[in-house]
């Protein structure tokens, strides 16, 4: 009687902590609220080991990344898949066997904040394989520096020597890549790096290759509005809440964390800072950008006064390289046709959406692929255990799209 009072006990304080109230049509909510519970536990647990000295809370959580995902380069019957040196970076190379002479190809950035995670992770090698195979194309999935020991423009400059050499003339012709068939993608923070290669590289003239494509999944594009639509809709959805995004960009831009609150109540853009004009602010006015669908009811925060030389400590927040929205028109024109996924529950939906706005206006043919019941990171949770129903949804029509574009 015990045993089964005990166990009752132990079964109710677990609902208690996986349950999290959802918006009404989020996929497959349970599924999300088993993984939010499993992120949230690793998150207090390494906060606790940091408090108490033992390691970085960034080491413990890529410990407990690299125990539970990371896996071997294996080749199967129909891909050669090896690790590799590209421009002085690590990345996985996935390879078909046979087919077509020259291949696509697509270089790959994974997500994690610029600071977890891995290409090497079975959740990414998963779809670089599905990738390698469906679209009978070389894929590289790079492994570009981490904080807390690289900061930007570190994890920049990675994504940049990486891009540089896959289309250097010897990566094109080792690994039989087609110089007219290649793409550059990534999800998240590696949306970002994607999208900052893209801008950088389409407008170097030097280069003899360039980019036929972008693929950007739920992409980060700015830090400095935190009041979005979707940052105020979704600021309570997991599993990228709110403030988890303000600490992602303050490790990534190597600022001390106790400039979290000031990010979240947006004093780092008040209208009295002077580093952001009314051209930047212009760039992602989301009362002009987003289509009213998305505006909602939201109102737009903005303080006349906030905390003065936050960009003169952290003047990465006005970076193009890491807040590839900010970029001038021209330099987006220059820019390769894109495909930009966003789902309606993440706080990123509006980064993305306003991209897709600021290429169109630029003259760039954009694909804006919108999932009403997705959030974000979605796609990596296409395979078990996972298998979200819209983490293959989203998978495919990503696959087929490059498919048809590259």
């Amino acid at each position: 009687m015990r045993l089964r009072l005990a166990g009752a006990v132990l079964l109710t304080a677990a609902a208690y902590y996986v349950y999290l109230p959802l918006p009404t049509g989020v996929c497959e909510p349970w599924k999300l609220m088993l993984l939010d519970a499993l992120f949230r536990s690793f998150m207090k647990a390494s906060d606790i080991a940091h408090a108490l000295g033992v390691c970085h809370r960034l080491h413990m959580l890529n410990q407990v990344v690299s125990w539970l995902e990371e896996i071997e380069a294996r080749s199967s019957p129909t891909l050669h898949v090896t690790d590799f040196d590209l421009g002085g970076v690590p990345a996985r190379v996935f390879q078909p066997k046979g087919g077509k002479q020259l291949k696509r190809g697509v270089i790959y950035f994974h997500g994690g904040g610029w600071a977890l995670g891995s290409g090497r992770m079975r959740s990414y090698d998963l779809l670089c394989r599905k990738m390698a195979e469906d679209l009978d194309s070389v894929v590289m999935s790079v492994d570009y520096r981490l904080a807390p020991e690289a900061v930007f423009p570190d994890q920049y400059h990675d994504a940049l020597a990486a891009s540089r050499a896959f289309l250097s003339s010897e990566v094109l012709e080792r690994y039989s890549i087609d110089p007219q068939r290649v793409c550059v993608s990534g999800d998240s923070a590696g949306g970002n790096l994607a999208a900052a290669v893209a801008q950088e590289l389409s407008s170097d003239d030097t280069l003899a290759v360039k980019f036929k494509t972008q693929a950007l999944v739920y992409p980060v594009l700015q830090a400095l509005d935190f009041y979005t639509p979707s940052y105020q809709q979704n600021r309570a959805v997991p599993i990228l809440y709110r403030p988890y995004m303000a600490r992602f960009w303050l490790e990534y831009l190597g600022a001390d964390r106790s400039l979290e609150p000031l990010l979240l109540a947006n004093n780092h853009s008040s209208l009295d800072q002077p580093d952001i004009g009314a051209s930047t602010r212009s760039k992602l006015d989301w009362t002009a950008l987003l289509p009213s669908e998305r505006r909602k009811h939201f109102r737009p925060v903005l303080k006349e006064t906030g905390s003065p030389g936050v960009m003169g400590v952290v003047p990465g927040l006005v970076d193009v390289r890491a807040a590839p929205l900010l970029a001038e028109q021209e330099v987006l024109g220059r820019t390769p046709k894109a495909y930009v996924m966003t789902c309606e529950f993440d706080v990123l939906r509006d980064d993305g959406l306003m991209y897709v706005r600021r290429l169109q206006d630029a003259g760039v043919s954009v694909t804006s692929d919108h999932y009403e019941d997705g959030f974000h990171g979605c796609m990596v949770f296409a395979f078990l255990p996972m298998m979200s129903g819209v983490g293959q949804r989203s998978m495919e029509n990503y696959i087929r799209w490059l498919d048809q574009n590259l």
